[in-house]
């Protein structure tokens, strides 16, 4: 077991050390923005992260993908609407529906991706208020079984960066009733609805559990004094989350 220091002394949990075999892909598109974050946040947590360029047509042997926010070809068809075609979506949304399950988290401009794909259900559509918004966010995680949100606690409240311009969640209202039915919101948002999302959910997931969505962004708040209030860390849950899941499967 070793410890990963962060910046400002602090540091981490020790980190497995068998987690360093286990490499996660952070998929760049023309656009993205925050690529070099969640990979930052994948290391982190102890794992290795791989890159992915949206041109590839493989997934380079990734034990997991993250598919990370920003503004995919300029959002100007529609919010991950373009990206969704790209040659290595293709890999990862046969890897996602196959017996292996391949975990995959959407972060923001992701979760937009990951609906235009069909791997969630829903869509994206500007935030109530017409206004891009930038702040910090608390979400009460709905569901800790998630493959992305198995570190948490069931009904634990966690503060993560929120900054989007398309953010409001939708769905019709069979869709709504299903996915509370079944369990798959996997965050929702705590006071104050920030962008009008239905039934103020922040994120779900797919059936399975190995594909999660969500519009705030974990990976901003991974390294003491520079997370939410310039203390939080709230996001590693994620990453280790995912490592849980991939040490318990090897």
């Amino acid at each position: 077991m070793t410890e990963t220091p962060l910046i400002g002394g602090a540091v981490l949990a020790p980190v497995d050390t068998r987690l360093a075999g286990a490499r996660i892909g952070v998929v760049t598109f023309p656009g993205t923005l925050d690529d070099r974050d969640a990979s930052r946040a994948v290391r982190l947590s102890g794992a290795t992260a791989v890159d992915l360029w949206h041109a590839d047509t493989v997934l380079a042997d990734v034990d997991a993908v993250i598919i990370p926010g920003g503004f995919s070809y300029g959002d100007y068809l529609r919010a991950g609407a373009i990206s969704r075609f790209a040659p290595l979506m293709a890999k990862i949304i046969d890897a996602a529906n196959s017996d292996a399950k391949l975990p995959v988290l959407g972060i923001c401009n992701g979760f937009q991706i990951l609906t235009e794909a069909h791997l969630l259900p829903g869509s994206m559509i500007k935030n109530d208020h017409l206004k891009f918004l930038c702040r910090d966010q608390v979400l009460r995680v709905e569901n800790n079984t998630t493959a992305w949100t198995n570190a948490y606690a069931a009904g634990q409240d966690i503060t993560v960066v929120l900054k989007n311009q398309d953010g409001q969640y939708i769905a019709d209202e069979k869709t709504l009733d299903a996915l509370e039915a079944e369990g798959r919101v996997a965050f929702r948002y705590v006071g104050h609805n920030p962008n009008g999302s239905r039934r103020d959910i922040a994120g779900i997931s797919n059936a399975a559990g190995n594909v999660v969505g969500l519009m705030p962004h974990p990976e901003h708040a991974v390294e003491t004094g520079y997370g939410p209030a310039h203390t939080g860390t709230d996001g590693l849950g994620f990453f280790n989350s995912v490592l849980n899941t991939l040490l318990g499967d090897k």
